[in-house]
This record gives C-alpha cells, structure tokens and sequence, in this order.
C-alpha cells in the first residue's frame, strides 16, 4: 500500500522521492546497530552504578556529569565541523565512542568499580558522544532525498522508539545473563561495525568559494557571530529554541517526582511505571509509523503541531489525578502526537537552517536545551520537595501551556514557515 497524503492525488504520489537511496540505508543500518548497543549499554550501567554505590544521589551526579558536555562541547567544535566533512566526525566518533566502551567493560571485567574513575570515565564518553550525536543531525539531512524529508525522520523516530521498546528488556536481562562489563564489550563492538558502515556513505563535499586558511582563534569566534547574527533575525527559530528548551526542561525535572509517585502512592509499583513508560514508547512507535505512510500537506503542519503541544500540556495537567487505565491511554495518545510533532519539526527546520551553518545552530539547541534541562531538573525537583507530587505535575503542565502560548502562537507567522520548508 502506497503512502497517502490528505489532499493528494494518486499522480502526485507517483512524483514522490525514492526515499530507501545507498546512503539513507546505510546511516539507518549503522544507526540502528549504534542506537542498539547504546540502549542495551545505558540500561545496564544505570543499574550497575546503583547496585555498586546504593546511592540514588551518586547516580544523579552521573547524570549531572554526563549533561555538562552537552552545553560547551557542541558550540566549540560545531564551527569547525561547518568546514570540514562531516562524514569524518561521524565516522570517527562512532569509532572512538566503541573502542572506549570496549575498553571499559574489559577493565570492569578484570578490576573493581571505582566511582571517581566512573565519573571520570563518564565525562570523557559524554564528550565523544555529543560530537558524534551532533555529526549525526548534520549529515542525516544530506543523505534524505528532497522531498522526503517526512518519511526519512519517520524512519529514525520509529527506529529509536522501537529499540528502546526492545533493548531496554533485553539490556536487563542480559545484565544478569552476562554482566555489564561483556555488555559494554558488545556495545564496543556494534558502535565500531556501525562506523565501518558510516565509512561507505558516499555525502558530495561541500563546495568551498572561499580560500581555506588555517582555521585560528579569530576564526572560530566569527564562525559563532555568524551564527548568534543569524539567529538575532529568526524569530521563528528562536521560538522554536525557546519552547523546546522549555519543555524539555520540565520533562526532566518531573521525571523523578513521577519515579517517586510510582514508589509512594498506594496501589502503584515500579512495575506499573515501567507499563507507563512503554505506553509512550509504543505511542511513539504507532505514530512514527503513521508519518511514514502518511504526507501531512505543508499548510497544516504548523496547525497540527501547535495542536500537538497544547495537547501533550493539557494531559500532563491532568495525568496524575487520572487512574491507571486512563495513564496509559493518556500517555499512549500523548507518545502518538508527540512523534508526529517531532518527525514534522525536525524535517521542516533541518531544511529550513542554511547548510552551510546547519551544526553551528544544532549546536546552540543542544547547549540551550541541555543548560535549561540542568536549572530545572533542580527546581522541580525542589517544588517536589514542597508540593503534593500530582499538584507539582499539574504545576509544570500549566507552565507549559503558557510557553507554548508565549513562544509558539505569539510568534506563529515565523514559526510556520519552518514547519513548512520541507517538501
């Protein structure tokens, strides 16, 4: 069954962009073999650290640790990566990435756990990872077709949401199976195999006007004017920036007060938690799916989005005071929209952002969101402190719906032409 889109005609769909080329394959096969091993990996440590420390807070400041990277890290080497190929980053990052983590489960293998040197450990892995996840964004619009930009973030959203369904589990089990440090060895092994794959996408260099010189101080800091002079004019960037920043901020600040509900409210469990969590991954799933099949027309994506986020704002309001049941239909349904609203976001803006400083602004959202992402997870996680959990949830939803109000509908004429800059 060919995909249909609202509005369109049976010729026009014929016209659709071959989205399945030798490149976009390839990235979808490494990314798929990165993204396994990382799941199964994460999962393990994160159970791993508690087990050897006992400590909820030692595993936070891991955590904590872990996000720094994501603020300075992409800003410093994104000016660079708009001059060079970024096939390179990304090929090499994978490849760095997998040899640490083989290198680190050998050690856990043969020696005991230290907590400093996880620390440590953390910091550097962090480090690599922001590199190779910005490399990723940047190149993955060159290797989608014109056209088929919808379909080709449909594939990665119903890709990671899948394996994350399916990896988390497994990652549980086999850390009792086999242990972390032989999980570790396997993701060592898949990331190095994903970037042997990466090695064969055939990316066209990009063409240069300018005469290259040796990239200085100087140069690095007019790469960043270029780009804070292009953003000081995008409104409708800035927008975006801003409410995802914000809501993402939110999403991890209550993540551990809804840990804590599910741990102290009567007739809810740890197992309950887990079936809610999976209902949004499963909602992502079905939804990604639908983006595949079906082409939503430009002129209604910025109105389907907008709808999206004052939905998702709305049910998180009212999520806790609801019983079990109507949890999992709400976060099914909020997993369903949600993954529509990014495949459309992430398409329209990735084509909307000039090639030539397409990192550089990546960047700045990475370190945007991730710097927001840290003030709040320590504010709500202090109103948690102060206020009964379903109202502190409720609290946040409100809050939400005020910035979607403030950073998206203000600014809606700027915004919907990125919604609508791919085909």
């Amino acid at each position: 069954m060919k995909p249909t889109s609202f509005g369109e005609t049976e010729s026009s769909q014929h016209a659709d962009p071959k989205l399945w080329t030798r490149d976009f394959t390839l990235v979808t096969a490494a990314s798929a073999l990165g993204a396994a091993g990382l799941i199964a990996g994460r999962f393990a440590l994160s159970f791993f650290v508690f087990d050897e420390t006992g400590s909820t807070l030692a595993s936070a400041l891991i955590i904590a640790v872990e996000l720094v990277p994501y603020v300075f890290v992409p800003l410093i080497i994104s000016p660079i990566m708009d001059r060079l190929p970024r096939k390179a980053f990304l090929v090499s990052g994978d490849a760095v990435c997998g040899i640490a983590y083989a290198l680190l489960g050998l050690y856990l293998m043969f020696f005991e756990f230290s907590y400093i040197g996880y620390l440590i450990v953390s910091l550097l892995l962090a480090c690599l990872e922001a590199v190779d996840e910005l490399a990723w964004t940047s190149i993955y619009p060159e290797v989608i077709p014109s056209g088929a930009e919808q379909k080709g973030y449909a594939v990665s959203s119903m890709l990671y949401t899948t394996l994350t369904v399916i990896m988390a589990p497994l990652g549980a089990v086999l850390l009792d199976a086999i242990g972390v440090a032989m999980i570790l060895i396997i993701q060592g092994g898949l990331a190095i195999a994903a970037a042997g794959i990466e090695s064969l996408i055939h990316v066209e260099p990009r063409e240069r006007t300018e005469k290259e010189e040796a990239y200085t101080l100087s140069s690095w800091i007019s790469d960043i004017r270029e780009m804070a002079s292009y953003l000081k004019d995008e409104r409708g960037l800035r927008g975006l920036f801003g409410y995802m920043a914000f809501s993402s901020g939110l999403a991890t600040g209550y993540t551990p007060i809804l840990i804590a509900f599910f741990r102290t409210a009567p007739g809810f469990s740890a197992a309950m938690y887990a079936l809610f969590s999976g209902a949004e991954f499963a909602g992502r799933s079905l939804g990604s799916a639908f983006q595949y099949r079906v082409k939503i027309p430009r002129e209604k994506r910025f109105g389907l989005c907008f709808f999206v986020y004052l939905f998702y704002d709305l049910m998180d309001t009212c999520l806790l005071w609801l019983s079990f049941p109507l949890m999992l239909a709400n976060r099914a349904a909020c997993g369903f929209l949600a993954s529509n609203s990014i495949i459309l976001r992430s398409s329209g803006m990735q084509r909307y952002i000039p090639e030539h400083m397409r990192s550089r602004v990546n960047a700045f959202q990475v370190a945007y969101t991730t710097a927001v992402c840290s003030v709040f997870a320590v504010g709500v996680g202090a109103l948690g402190e102060l206020l009964d959990y379903r109202v502190c949830i409720t609290v946040c939803g409100i809050a939400a719906i005020f910035a979607n109000i403030l950073f998206i509908w203000v600014r809606r004429e700027h915004v919907r032409t990125i919604f609508e800059a791919a085909e």
